[in-house]
């Protein structure tokens, strides 16, 4: 009886003796090259919890794709700036509140600013896929396929096609889809072995394959959505390769549909964007396609649906390759810079403490200030952190639309004044500024801006805005679960 309660106790006591290891040693590791929010975030969850914060940590602590990745995108972009110096389309920036921001994203992510391009805005989900099978059709060299999403279903089977016959004749297609992004969508069995037998080249990005020897932490993904054909024709936005209900059973009964908006690009920019996928196709094929990235025709397209002309555009690609947060730090530049207007579209706002005290700031100072979300929430964690954020940006003076639901606003740009406006994939949080593969396009048109703000009086007509007053009433209960999911979003 002696000896077993001795064992107990000795037990015991390693139990507490690990557990103040483990405190002691990640007071000294967790906060390195991490926000204190983030640092915090964690050091709570494994004080609070440490087997459980310990293991989680582990798995998800590490917003890394590796030391070689890292350093071979280093190598990529130094070869780009090389090689793009004295590109003619290049040009300085001009005045105004986007200057310091174009030196900043040629100085993080490589690529110029452009002008004398083309460019439309597509914020109908149908007509959408129709302009990209279009272009898919005229394809005479290559077309490279890049989405987060996929699916071949009902709605893209038409796109899907097109590759097909692009294959047939010739034309070589590259074809890209997260793993498990793709993998978790019914179908994704079905997509798989069509294309096994449809000639086109296709890998899944940053795949999870333990036996294979490719494991990392499993939610850093690959969030682009990339469409160019020829190095002529691009496409590039929030929306998705798949149905607008995202082929699942309880969406098709909520009536939920995804709203999205793609910009379609003629012009200097479609080769950045081209070179993009290129970096990423490599990184998942070993391939180069280095000699893909200049037109192979010329822009000989009759005239098509309302476009802006001679637009300046800088494709901007940020992820966890970068350790420099492209996306936040442009965004943040752009927004103080503002003068008069700033309208915000994210499905899904979850700012660090940066971005919430730029767009706070910037209506303080009477900056007018838009922000456009949902009604409902397609993601429970995400949307109650977003809600914990909506009392400072009321008191601060910032207008929140909220989309109605079922519906689910996906679409991601901003606007500032009268000239610039940002489109790409990238959210407003902290999963898009660390933990994903984003590409954003900065414009510099006063055209594309009054487009954008076509697509904005149709979602400000559709939604309802939320007061002080109407978010003061919320009940207690709904205000804590706010609060808790706010401090996850830190975890990364």
């Amino acid at each position: 009886m002696q000896e077993s309660t001795w064992i107990a106790g000795l037990i015991s006591a390693a139990f507490v003796v690990a557990h103040i290891a483990v405190c002691v040693v990640a007071l000294g590791v967790i906060p390195r090259r991490r926000k204190p929010s983030t640092g915090l975030a964690w050091l709570f969850l494994i004080l609070a919890v440490p087997a459980f914060g310990l293991l989680a940590f582990l798995l998800f602590g590490s917003t890394s794709v590796g030391r070689k990745r890292r350093e071979w995108q280093r190598q990529v972009n130094e070869r780009i700036s090389a090689e793009l110096r004295y590109d003619p389309a290049a040009r300085t920036a001009p005045s105004g509140p986007s200057a310091g921001a174009v030196r900043l994203n040629e100085h993080l992510g490589s690529l110029p600013l452009t002008l004398d391009n083309r460019v439309e805005v597509h914020p109908d989900y149908a007509r959408t896929f129709a302009a990209m099978t279009e272009a898919v059709r005229s394809a005479r060299w290559f077309v490279h396929v890049e989405f987060y999403i996929s699916a071949w279903d009902e709605d893209t089977g038409d796109f899907f096609d097109a590759l097909v016959e692009a294959v047939d004749r010739g034309v070589e297609v590259r074809f890209l889809f997260d793993h498990l992004g793709s993998r978790g969508i019914p179908g994704y069995q079905d997509m798989l072995s069509r294309l096994k037998e449809s000639g086109i080249k296709w890998a899944p990005m940053l795949p999870i394959r333990p036996l294979s020897g490719e494991l990392r932490r499993p939610d850093l993904r690959n969030h682009r959505k990339i469409l160019v054909v020829d190095g002529t024709v691009a496409f590039a936005g929030s929306q998705n390769l798949i149905e607008p209900g995202y082929n699942k059973p309880k969406n098709h009964r909520a009536g939920r549909k995804w709203v999205d908006l793609m910009i379609r690009v003629e012009g200097p920019a479609v080769r950045d964007l081209a070179i993009v996928f290129a970096t990423d196709w490599y990184a998942e094929t070993s391939e180069s396609i280095r000699d893909m990235l200049s037109p192979r025709t010329p822009r000989t397209d009759a005239p098509r649906q309302r476009a802006a002309e001679n637009v300046a555009c800088q494709v901007v690609p940020s992820g966890p390759g970068f350790v420099t947060e492209n996306n936040l730090r442009l965004f943040n530049t752009l927004i103080y810079g503002a003068q008069s207007r700033i309208c915000l579209v994210s499905p899904y706002f979850v700012p660090d403490e940066s971005l919430l005290y730029a767009v706070t700031t910037a209506a303080q100072s009477g900056v007018e200030v838009e922000l456009f979300v949902n009604e409902g929430a397609d993601q429970f964690m995400v949307f109650h952190a977003q809600r914990s954020y909506y009392a400072d940006l009321l008191d601060a003076g910032v207008r929140i639309r909220l989309y109605p639901a079922p519906y689910v606003l996906h679409t991601k740009f901003f606007t500032v004044d009268d000239k610039v406006a940002v489109v790409g994939s990238s959210n407003m949080d902290y999963r898009s500024f660390a933990l994903n593969y984003e590409v954003i396009v900065l414009l510099q048109s006063e055209q594309v801006v009054d487009d954008l703000r076509t697509v904005l009086d149709d979602y400000r007509e559709k939604s309802s805005e939320l007061t002080a007053e109407e978010w003061s009433r919320r009940g207690r209960g709904a205000a804590y679960v706010d609060n808790v999911m706010r401090l996850t979003s830190a975890l990364q």
